[in-house]
């Protein structure tokens, strides 16, 4: 066999591609409705793969959804019934807004409050600053 050959077989035997390529891909939540209450399971996994503190994800969907919520140990309960494709689209809402830099699309971010109620996103990965609610 020549190298030509050899080549064309070794890329049919290459497994198709899982992934979209990206190394950042925003983390599906694990939502289940029990009773009256919606509880997300994988809550601080989750908060470790956007690198964000558990308080500023929990006001922002009792904010959302105008709901009081507690943090039972790994999960989050929501006090109401919400469907997961609602909780999951506030989720992505949440990342594009709060860990996504607004100048490279990177998720290299933390936020720094700045004074006078206002806080400011960070991108670690190009310097951007921008201001967030």
């Amino acid at each position: 066999m020549d190298y030509d050959s050899l080549l064309d077989k070794a890329y049919k035997e290459l497994p198709e591609q899982s992934g979209s390529g990206e190394r950042f891909e925003i983390p599906i939540l694990d939502a289940f409705v029990e009773g009256n209450k919606t509880i997300i399971k994988n809550f601080f996994s989750v908060l470790q793969k956007i690198r964000r503190k558990p308080e500023h994800l929990v006001k922002f969907f009792t904010a959302e959804f105008a709901v009081p919520a507690t943090v039972e140990g790994e999960r989050l309960v929501l006090h109401r019934k919400l469907r997961p494709e609602l909780i999951n689209k506030k989720f992505t809402d949440y990342v594009k807004n709060y860990v996504i830099c607004t100048q490279c699309g990177k998720p290299d971010t933390h936020i720094e409050d700045s004074g006078h109620r206002s806080k400011v996103l960070i991108c670690e990965a190009c310097g951007a600053r921008a201001a967030v609610k």
